[in-house]
């Protein structure tokens, strides 16, 4: 009877395996072929007091650029991504600031990652040596970011870098903020971490072509960031500031919304509205209700 019993064991661990793989491949297959009908989208996730932002290029690249504190993240990847789906193109650390990468180290458990992106750097602090630790077991390669570079996600979408233009990994981890702008035919969201006002106005003398119809505010809208001739640069329709609900920094800051609201912008929060989602066919932005 246990030799009968361990043979029809055996067999069962083999059926199992095979109907695992098929379905694996079942999955992928099913993944790759749904039609985006050429929409880009881009969600500002609601994690609290930090930033993480999904995005989707209409051929099905996914990219995460930070990963918000605590685990929010895990909490907020079933409502962006399908449960069948584990395996995200790029993650972007913008600066090692635990509010920016903290949700990555949960995330890198249940997600496959093809590509680490971030702007050089660093932080002593024992959570953030966790992340790196988990990203090394994990052998994900790194790609540390600088000015002029583009990164095609398909379709037509590209990040475009925009800072830094040198070796940051002397300075703040705000000041050295990847800043990056969202391209998708005439469609522009500026994506800056939590630079500062110092690098805003450096980006404004140098002349960089900051034009977006999307704005997500440095540094949750703490005054800063923001300045007033970086937003007329950007000249955005929509400010998005990601920051907690009753956050004790007391962001956004009155300066900011004073900034924003001088220059007749409209300021969409996830503190206040949770989850905010865009779409775009690459000509215009449609904000999701």
């Amino acid at each position: 009877m246990r030799s009968a019993f361990s043979h029809i064991k055996a067999h069962f661990k083999w059926y199992s395996l095979i109907f695992l793989v098929i379905v694996s491949l079942i999955l992928r297959f099913v993944v790759f072929r749904e039609d985006r009908k050429g929409i880009m989208t881009v969600a500002f996730l609601d994690i609290g007091q930090g930033d993480s932002i999904f995005i989707e290029s209409p051929t099905g690249v996914q990219v995460i650029v930070d990963g918000g504190p605590a685990k929010n993240l895990m909490k907020e990847i079933p409502h962006v991504l399908p449960f069948y789906d584990r395996h995200i193109d790029m993650i972007v650390v913008t600066n090692p600031d635990k509010d920016h990468y903290e949700g990555f180290i949960g995330f890198l458990k249940k997600y496959s990652v093809d590509v680490i992106l971030e702007p050089g750097t660093t932080n002593p602090s024992e959570t953030y040596t966790t992340l790196e630790n988990e990203i090394k077991d994990l052998h994900i390669p790194k790609v540390i970011a600088r000015k002029g570079e583009l990164v095609d996600l398909g379709g037509g979408v590209y990040l475009e870098i925009i800072f830094p233009d040198r070796d940051v990994s002397g300075l703040t981890a705000n000041d050295g903020s990847l800043v990056m702008k969202l391209v998708y035919g005439e469609t522009r969201v500026m994506l800056q971490g939590d630079s500062t006002a110092k690098i805003e106005e450096y980006l404004v003398s140098k002349g960089e072509d900051l034009d977006a119809d999307i704005l997500k505010t440095g540094h949750h809208g703490s005054k800063t960031s923001t300045t007033g001739t970086y937003v007329e640069a950007v000249s955005p329709e929509w400010a998005v500031i990601s920051a907690g609900f009753g956050n004790s920094y007391g962001h956004p800051h009155k300066e900011t919304l004073d900034t924003l609201n001088k220059e007749k912008i409209k300021i969409l929060g996830t503190y206040d509205l949770g989850r905010i989602i865009f779409k775009s066919d690459g000509k215009q932005f449609v904000l999701k209700k």
